[in-house]
């Protein structure tokens, strides 16, 4: 639960996110790895064959998925209301999995030992006007003991990506996608 403190500070950076960035811009940070799929190999499998996806074992650590922002992107037009549905099968197949995803820290007024922040899509450098997609920006929490440090150039979040509707006051939902973060490089 955010605390009515922390949930302003959240506020705040989700609407400066939003109205700073701009809508479908489609650049990507330089970098971007394409989302990887783990596989394994069984002896009776022949070369011919494609891979099999394996399944984690219960005590093994989550493997951890790369995604962009483009993953998460879905049809909506600007200003319309959000709804669940309109989340693709490829979002909610990354719904409690561990990603490493790759953007820019929205930026605070704390440089270091940040403990939330908004990461976007984009510097802001490439196009100007409001109007964000709600799938170009995710609030990250860090888990308990671990920080972040602002920089201007692109960071890779590693954590558990959730859907989360962060609802403001009047009803506009400002942001669905939340991670929690266990690094920021």
């Amino acid at each position: 639960m955010i605390d009515a403190m922390n949930r302003s500070i959240v506020l705040s950076l989700v609407v400066l996110a939003v109205v700073s960035c701009c809508n479908g811009c489609d650049s990507t940070p330089a970098q971007v790895v394409s989302p990887a799929v783990q596989t394994s190999s069984s002896p009776s499998q022949s070369p011919s064959e494609p891979p099999v996806a394996s399944e984690p074992t219960p005590n093994a650590p989550t493997a951890v998925v790369e995604a962009t922002f483009d993953d998460l992107k879905f049809d909506i037009e600007p200003d319309a209301a959000f709804d669940k549905s309109m989340l693709t099968p490829k979002i909610t197949e990354l719904c409690e999995q561990r990603i490493r995803i790759r953007g820019y820290i929205y930026p605070t007024l704390k440089k270091r030992g940040i403990k939330q922040f908004v990461l976007v899509r984009d510097n802001l450098e490439c196009c100007f006007g409001p109007g964000a997609a709600l799938f170009d920006c995710i609030l990250v929490h860090m888990k308990a003991g671990k920080t972040a440090e602002f920089s201007i150039r692109p960071v890779a979040v590693e954590g558990t990506f959730k859907f989360e509707e962060f609802v403001d006051y009047d009803g506009t939902t400002r942001a669905i996608f939340r991670i929690d973060g266990e690094s920021v490089e």
